[in-house]
């Protein structure tokens, strides 16, 4: 059996988050080969004391050609940083991270990887011994969950079938996004092969000339439109992730909140770091997870036994 390898693209504002999850990663998760942190050049001294025997500090350039740069950091604008080349217009931190997440699971020497952001923090164990190659893995499909009112995702919906070369699916399509998601090394290959032969081009020049574009919606679309890839892939409507995706800052009594809506199955919550929700706080809930956790289901054992 292949054990399954750990991803997570990162950079420095979120050193205090993904020390988080590390140690979240450390106490909660099994059965995993290695811990992947994929990070900008520049940062890899912040990121270097979470290195361990399992857990690899590797750079960004790594896996990027040569042609893509990152902009000194004096031109950075609002503290995000940028890349540059003469091929495509200049792109983000954040394509950055969805291209490191791509070309890490076609280069790194394992079949299997679970992507974890780094903002991601595990409350309960979470083995993934069953996920192993050449075990089927989850694939998170919402169904219906991409409608026309919703403009980031019905671009990402239209240049994800632009690039595998398929007509753009009618409204509601499915909705592939989530955290804690898997993907398989043969799969995630044939995907880039696949954009290579549509667009003519490097499959990384191909996502950088978009720029508007979704990881997840490419890996599921392709999947599902590929009878080999589905064979490999289980479909799933949730992933064992409580998530938090909107703007405003969580208190501690939100966050406990949030996390009293996680079921038994659920190992794991994540609150958007743009969220600004302080890495103390989310802490500080963690440390009294179990506390929590078993309170409610104390309650809704009282609850059961009221209503017999």
């Amino acid at each position: 059996m292949n054990p399954v390898a750990l991803l997570t693209p990162t950079y420095g504002r979120d050193l205090e988050i993904c020390t988080l999850l590390c140690e979240s990663v450390d106490r909660h998760v099994t059965s995993f080969s290695r811990h992947y942190l994929l990070v900008p050049d520049c940062d890899l001294p912040l990121f270097a004391p979470l290195a361990s025997e399992r857990r690899i500090v590797i750079p960004a350039s790594s896996f990027l050609p040569d042609w893509l740069r990152p902009l000194p950091r004096m031109i950075q604008r609002k503290r995000r940083q940028f890349w540059w080349s003469l091929r495509a217009k200049p792109v983000n931190g954040w394509h950055v991270q969805q291209i490191l997440k791509i070309a890490a699971t076609i280069a790194l020497p394992y079949e299997r990887f679970c992507i974890l952001d780094s903002d991601i923090v595990f409350f309960r164990d979470f083995d993934l011994s069953r996920f192993q190659y050449p075990n089927s893995i989850p694939l998170l499909k919402m169904a219906d969950a991409v409608t026309a009112d919703q403009p980031r995702h019905s671009r990402w919906l239209e240049t994800s079938h632009q690039l595998i070369g398929l007509p753009t699916p009618p409204f509601p399509a499915p909705d592939f996004i989530g955290h804690i998601i898997f993907w398989d090394k043969q799969t995630t290959r044939a995907l880039t092969e696949r954009i290579e032969a549509v667009s003519g081009m490097s499959w990384i020049e191909a996502l950088c000339r978009t720029r508007e574009f979704s990881e997840y919606l490419l890996y599921g679309f392709f999947v599902e439109n590929d009878g080999s890839a589905a064979l490999r892939h289980s479909d799933v409507p949730k992933t064992p992730c409580v998530s938090y995706w909107d703007d405003p800052t969580l208190s501690k009594d939100e966050l406990t909140r949030l996390l009293l809506r996680a079921n038994r199955d659920d190992v794991a919550f994540s609150i958007a770091s743009f969220s600004g929700t302080p890495v103390a706080t989310i802490r500080e809930v963690v440390a009294e997870s179990d506390a929590i956790l078993a309170s409610s289901a104390a309650t809704r054992l009282s609850e059961l036994a009221a209503s017999c």
